[in-house]
């Protein structure tokens, strides 16, 4: 792959939060995204949605670095994400250069993926400490700030199976928040939860949104609540954006066939 065309950073006055370059991924001959390009502004809120296997939960696994790239770069803040400068050139980054860009994106899985030995308090103060440097007493008050905001601090010394699904989902948010992460992104985090607690994930969601200058990107099967949420709404078929735009215009007025056809079958099935 020749990585001379790629910038080894962007220029100030050109930086998006995150930027996708030409980004390919694959899996033998099953591309599952081709040539993707796509920026996301600092403080944007960006919902994907998409039919299984069009490319939209591989996006975010890349952007944790869970996948490798096959061709193009990714940027977060302006520098590579699983590439570096080295000698005038981006080469694959090495584990270091990984980790330190890890810290800037923030994760909330479908399934929690909270530690069932630890409390949520101790869940929250983990990543500060073990990975931030913080001093106990620091990653505590920044725990319990958190757990405060997403309305969990009363049960801040319980363990995981102690909590409901929704109340599991709260604790991991306020985990990723722990780490003051410049990125936020979200797969499918009501997908795994009940109805009735649905609202308790979505309402944190909507009040980082108004009141906290976070970028995020979530994916999401709930057409309402990207509507409601989003600046802006990416629509993913083959691998490729085939629409964006304001939710409103997206959802209210989509231009391309594939569109119509999606928003009206996830309407049938509602």
């Amino acid at each position: 792959m020749d990585m001379s065309a790629y910038p080894l950073e962007l220029p100030e006055g050109d930086r998006p939060m995150v930027r996708f370059m030409n980004v390919t991924k694959s899996y033998g001959k099953l591309v599952v995204l081709d040539q993707l390009n796509l920026d996301i502004s600092e403080g944007e809120m960006v919902s994907v949605i998409g039919p299984s296997g069009s490319g939209k939960t591989t996006v975010l696994r890349m952007l944790m670095t869970l996948e490798t790239i096959n061709g193009g770069v990714i940027y977060v803040d302006g520098k590579p994400l699983t590439h570096m400068p080295k000698n005038g050139t981006l080469v694959p980054a090495d584990e270091k250069y990984l980790r330190r860009m890890r810290a800037s994106i923030g994760m909330c899985f479908q399934h929690f993926n909270l530690f069932p030995h630890m409390t949520a308090l101790q869940n929250c103060m983990e990543g500060p400490v073990q990975v931030l440097g913080l001093s106990k007493a620091e990653a505590r008050a920044r725990s319990e700030e958190l757990l405060t905001m997403v309305g969990m601090i009363d049960k801040k010394d319980q363990h995981p199976s102690r909590l409901s699904g929704g109340q599991q989902q709260r604790v991991a948010i306020a985990r990723a928040l722990a780490m003051r992460p410049k990125v936020m992104l979200f797969d499918e985090v009501t997908s795994a939860l009940d109805p009735e607690v649905i609202g308790e994930v979505t309402n944190v969601i909507r009040k980082l949104v108004t009141e906290h200058n976070l970028t995020m990107l979530m994916v999401t099967h709930q057409m309402g609540f990207a509507r409601d949420i989003s600046d802006r709404v990416c629509f993913f078929f083959g691998g490729k954006i085939e629409e964006q735009g304001p939710p409103d215009e997206l959802f209210g007025n989509p231009q391309r066939d594939r569109t119509k056809q999606f928003l009206s079958a996830v309407k049938d099935a509602d």
